[in-house]
């Protein structure tokens, strides 16, 4: 029976929202006067710590999308749906020691600007184009119709009224820049890993409480014993959702090509260590990769705990839509709502944190690229810093009220985090593809890169309705192998390339770690390992 907030939640959720806020506050009027460019601005250029950065990028990265969509996820998949986030970590371990110093070196701000230097203009705005449309129509839009979606289904708060308040709430944290971002962030994390934790305790209280175990951890070793098939990492041709994991996909497929791209040539991520010194950006990674780990305990276990409980008679009407059709992305709101007064409200902050940092960190990234990459370089290139910092205000407001009305259209989805990854992967293999040999090879020219991103729309959405057996992460992968073959046989006809005057330098020594960056390093890939040999 729905119980929705009670007074103490409102109390504690009120106590967070102003806590968050006037500390957000403090940091922008702390920073106001010393504030002198757009970079500062954008990137909070030398003014973020390792456990900032790491704290920033994982709340910006964790979002209703995992809370209500993964959790979703792992009612109808499973545990195997956590690869995206255990898979992360090894991913962030690898962009920090390859990626992040070719970025830091060449004083890289935004990806266009990436671009821009290694091929051409041309190729930078086609790009910015491509992000700036996944970014407002896809991602910004996706986190809003989630986060509305859970604040409907547990506090009964209108679904439209819910859309505005999170898009206000991110817009107070947003407009004063990357530092408020970054620093505020800190503060969502530990209440987003606290709530989580909360949500997760209750769930398996309620499975032990359910088969008799006599505590919570008990009901580990029953919630598997319920649910065998939702336990397995790489699964296997037979099983429905295949098409969603392709098995050994996950781990040494194309799993790799969107992690890479997403933790490492996505401006939305990446953003956080462009203003930091080398040191402290790999730090950042690794303390982000750390908790990477943790995120599947929270959203993951909710989600199965929550389709034991619905197969054992509980939540018969709550996980239905009104045609009476099982919704995976009702699992979480409807063990939130279980939450005991004061809890609940905990967990609700948490939920809300993890929407609104990722809101605030999505809508400072198109503000960015917009602002940086288009408006001063096409519209007006003279502008002032204090001029561009006013634009990119004025790209957060229109950037979130787009999303804010196109939001409501994605209530027909059933499972929105597949919906998010699927459609975010159809510039994914071009993106990668530019960006990885742009990197390591040197002959790679402008023309052969624009080609490939010319070529990465039209040929995913050719693979996805006319070889729609295909699961979409291998057929990401395959036309990735066929965008590097285009990029290279483009190149190799070209005989100034032989000579190409933009391929980058690469020293050997910028690739070197520390000794503790090197076992840090080891005991992450250590417990990876024995995490996919327990749950194979």
């Amino acid at each position: 029976m729905k119980q929705g907030l009670q007074l103490l939640d409102y109390v504690v959720f009120f106590i967070y929202f102003i806590g968050v806020s006037s500390y957000g506050f403090w940091i922008y009027k702390k920073k106001s006067s010393k504030e002198s460019s757009s970079t500062d601005y954008f990137l909070a250029e030398g003014s973020l710590t390792f456990w900032a950065i790491g704290a920033s990028l994982i709340a910006s990265n964790i979002s209703a999308e995992h809370f209500i969509g993964m959790s979703g996820s792992g009612f109808a998949i499973g545990l195997a749906i956590a690869s995206y986030e255990w898979m992360a970590a090894a991913t962030l371990v690898v962009v920090a020691v390859f990626f992040v110093p070719i970025y830091l070196k060449n004083k890289i701000y935004t990806m266009p600007q990436f671009l821009r230097q290694r091929y051409n203009p041309v190729v930078a705005t086609t790009m910015a184009v491509f992000w700036l449309l996944l970014y407002v129509f896809v991602n910004l839009t996706s986190i809003l119709y989630l986060g509305a979606l859970a604040l409907e289904v547990t506090a009964g708060i209108d679904f439209t009224w819910a859309i505005g308040a999170l898009a206000v709430f991110a817009i107070i944290i947003t407009v004063g820049g990357m530092k408020v971002i970054g620093y505020t962030d800190v503060i969502q994390v530990v209440v987003l890993i606290a709530g989580g934790l909360v949500t997760t305790y209750l769930a398996m209280d309620l499975v032990a409480k359910q088969f008799g175990n006599p505590n919570v951890f008990s009901a580990f070793g029953t919630l598997k014993a319920q649910a065998e098939p939702h336990f397995h990492m790489i699964l296997k041709k037979d099983n429905p959702y295949y098409k969603d994991l392709p098995g050994l996909s996950v781990i040494i497929g194309a799993m790799w090509i969107n992690n890479l791209n997403y933790f490492g040539c996505n401006q939305y991520i990446i953003q956080r260590t462009l203003g930091a010194s080398l040191p402290t950006a790999r730090k950042g990674l690794l303390f982000a990769a750390g908790l990477k780990l943790i995120i599947p305990i929270i959203v993951v276990i909710p989600g199965i705990a929550a389709y034991v409980l619905f197969q054992n008679g509980m939540f018969q009407t709550e996980m239905l839509d009104a045609n009476g059709i099982v919704k995976p992305d009702h699992a979480y709101p409807v063990l939130l709502d279980l939450l005991p007064s004061g809890l609940k409200g905990m967990a609700f902050a948490a939920l809300t944190a993890a929407i609104v940092a990722s809101l605030a960190g999505k809508a400072n990234s198109i503000s960015t690229i917009f602002t940086l990459d288009i408006y001063r370089e096409y519209i007006k290139p003279d502008a002032t810093e204090k001029h561009l910092i006013r634009v990119g205000r004025y790209a957060i407001w229109t950037s979130m009220g787009i999303a804010a009305l196109i939001a409501p259209q994605l209530r027909v989805l059933e499972q929105a985090y597949q919906f998010i990854q699927e459609y975010s992967s159809f510039i994914t293999p071009g993106v990668f593809a530019i960006f990885f040999l742009g990197f390591f090879w040197k002959r790679t020219t402008g023309n052969a890169a624009l080609i490939a991103a010319l070529l990465t729309i039209p040929l995913s959405t050719a693979f996805k309705f006319w070889y729609e057996e295909i699961p979409f992460l291998n057929r990401m992968g395959i036309i990735f192998l066929i965008l590097v073959a285009v990029i290279v046989l483009v190149t190799l006809l070209d005989p100034k390339s032989k000579n190409n005057p933009k391929g980058l330098e690469i020293d050997r020594s910028m690739f070197k770690v520390s000794t503790g960056f090197m076992i840090t390093s080891i005991l992450i890939f250590g417990i990876l390992g024995a995490l996919y040999t327990v749950f194979w």
